[in-house]
C-alpha cells in the first residue's frame, strides 16, 4: 500500500466518526493554545520590562567613571581613542559641561537655570537621542538643542536666536561678548515626570568660540590677578611656628584649549546588550572604571526564566491530558474497524503498514489540533494585548508605557507547540496502532471482537 493509499484510506474513516475526531482535535488544539498563550505572557512581560522599559540604550552603555591607576583618573582624547578601537562598539558619547554661567537669553526672555553643555551631536544621533520638534543640529554650525524644560512655551523658538553671554579675562579685566546660536531641535519629554531637562545642548563649534575668548578649556573663569593675590594670602599657615605661603605653583593648572582634550560622562554604547559584559571587562582589565545596568538585568532575567520555565511545565501538562483523549480516539479506531484490519492482513498487507496507518490519523490529529489552537492563541493574543490596556486604565487609572506587551508569540514558541503537540499524538497513537498490528485475522473476519 502506498502513502496515498494509506492517505485515502484515512480519510475516508476520519468522514466516518467527524464528530469523535473534531473533538479530540479540539482537546488537542486546547492543549497547545493554552501552551502558547502561558509562555506567550512571560515572553511578553519579558520583552516590555527588560528591553522596553529599560529602554534600549540603557541596556547597551558602559558609562566610564575613570582610570583605576594614576593620580590623574581623567579620560582624555587618548584615551577615547582607544575605546574607539574596541569590538562591537556602536557609538561613544560624552557630556561636557561649560564651566560659566553663559546667561542664557531668548529675546528678552532669560533662562537663569539652564546650564550649557556640550555633547557630540552625530553620536548622539547614534546612540538614539530623542527630538519632541525640530532636527538635530549641524555640529559644524552654531545651533544648539534646547531642553524640554527650558523654557515653558517651546512652541514658536524652533529657528530663533539664543544669545549666550561668555566672560572673559583681558588686560586683568572681566569683559563679556555675545555668542549668538540657532535653536533647531527640542529635546524630548523625560520619561519620568520628576525629571527636569533644562540644559541647553551646545555642539563642538560653539564650545571653540567659547574656548578661544576665555583660553581655558569649558570656559573655565581663572581668577584675577588680585582675586589670586588674596587667595593666595588666605593660604598661609603656621608650621612649626613658621609662617608657608603659597604661590601659584601650588595650584593646579588650568588646561588651555590646546591641551589634550578632557571629558566627562563618557558612555560607550555596544551593538548589543550581549556585548556589555565582555566589553566592561576588557575595559576594567585596560584600568578604567565602569558600570553597566546589564549586571542588574541578569537577575531579572533569571527571575523571567523560571516563571517562563514554570509556565512552559502546566501548558504540558494540558497537552499530556489531552493525549489521553487521543488514545481513547485511536483504540476506539482500531476496534471499530477490527474486520478491515483482518481483510488487510489477509490478502498480505505488512504490520508496518497497518500501524503506519493508525499513525497518520494520530498525527493528523496532533497536526490539525496544532493549527486550530495556533490560531486561537494568535486571536487571544491580540484581544489581550489590546483589551487589558484600556482595562487598567478604565479601572485602576493607570496608563501603561507606549508599547507595552502582555503576550508576545515569536515563530519559535509555535513551531516548538506544534512539533510537541505532533510527537504527543504520535506517542499516543502508538500503542492503539501496534495493537492494531496484533489482531488474529480469522477472528476480525469472523467479527469475533
Amino acid at each position: 500500500m502506498t502513502m496515498r493509499d494509506s492517505l485515502q484510506f484515512v480519510m475516508r474513516n476520519v468522514k466516518k466518526n467527524k464528530t469523535r475526531l473534531m473533538m479530540t482535535v479540539l482537546a488537542t488544539a486546547m492543549g497547545c493554545c493554552f501552551l502558547i498563550v502561558l509562555l506567550s505572557v512571560g515572553i511578553g512581560f519579558k520583552q516590555s520590562i527588560v528591553d522596553h522599559m529599560v529602554g534600549d540604550r540603557l541596556v547597551t552603555e558602559i558609562q566610564v567613571h575613570g582610570k583605576i591607576e594614576g593620580n590623574n583618573n581623567d579620560i582624555t582624547t587618548s584615551d577615547m581613542e582607544k575605546f574607539k578601537q574596541l569590538p562591537n562598539i556602536k557609538t561613544i558619547t560624552y557630556k561636557n559641561y561649560v564651566q560659566q554661567d553663559l546667561l542664557p537669553k531668548l529675546e528678552e526672555q532669560l533662562l537663569s537655570n539652564s546650564p550649557v553643555m556640550q555633547v557630540d551631536f552625530a553620536a548622539e544621533a547614534i546612540a538614539g537621542f530623542k527630538l519632541s520638534a525640530g532636527v538635530m543640529p549641524n555640529a559644524e554650525a552654531a545651533e544648539v538643542i534646547l531642553g524640554y524644560h527650558a523654557i515653558e512655551d517651546t512652541s514658536n523658538v524652533i529657528g530663533k536666536t539664543l544669545e549666550l553671554t561668555v566672560h572673559y579675562h583681558e588686560d586683568n579685566k572681566v569683559k563679556q561678548q555675545i555668542v549668538p546660536v540657532v535653536i533647531t531641535g527640542i529635546s524630548e519629554k523625560p520619561s519620568r515626570e520628576w525629571q527636569q531637562d533644562t540644559m541647553i545642548y551646545v555642539g563642538e563649534h560653539t564650545l571653540q568660540q567659547i574656548e578661544q575668548l576665555t583660553k581655558t578649556q569649558f570656559g573655565l573663569l581663572p581668577p584675577l590677578a588680585e582675586e589670586l593675590e588674596q587667595f593666595l594670602e588666605g593660604q598661609a599657615v603656621e608650621q612649626n611656628g613658621n609662617k608657608v605661603v603659597f604661590d601659584e605653583k601650588d595650584l593646579p593648572a588650568i588646561p588651555s584649549p590646546t591641551d589634550d582634550r578632557i571629558y566627562q560622562n563618557v558612555t560607550i554604547v555596544a551593538t548589543h546588550m550581549k556585548h556589555v559584559t565582555k566589553l566592561s571587562e576588557q575595559m576594567k582589565e585596560q584600568g578604567y572604571y565602569n558600570y553597566s545596568v546589564v549586571s542588574e538585568l541578569k537577575q531579572l532575567d533569571v527571575i523571567f526564566t523560571v516563571i517562563t520555565i514554570g509556565l512552559s511545565f502546566i501548558g504540558i501538562i494540558a497537552i499530556l491530558i489531552a493525549s489521553i483523549g487521543i488514545f481513547n480516539t485511536m483504540t476506539m479506531a482500531v476496534t471499530e474497524r477490527y474486520q478491515d484490519i483482518g481483510i488487510m492482513k489477509a490478502i498480505g498487507a505488512h504490520p508496518a503498514v497497518i500501524k503506519r496507518i493508525f499513525l497518520l490519523e494520530s498525527a493528523l490529529i496532533g497536526l490539525l489540533g496544532a493549527i486550530v489552537g495556533t490560531i486561537v492563541a494568535y486571536i487571544i493574543s491580540g484581544v489581550v494585548n489590546w483589551a487589558l490596556p484600556i482595562a487598567i486604565e478604565i479601572f485602576m487609572e493607570q496608563k501603561l508605557p507606549s508599547g507595552f506587551t502582555f503576550s508576545s508569540i515569536p515563530f519559535i514558541l509555535v513551531l516548538s507547540a506544534s512539533i510537541l503537540s505532533l510527537v504527543v499524538a504520535m506517542l499516543s497513537g502508538y500503542r492503539p496502532a501496534k495493537r492494531a498490528t496484533q489482531i488474529d485475522v480469522l477472528r476480525a473476519l469472523r467479527r469475533d471482537v
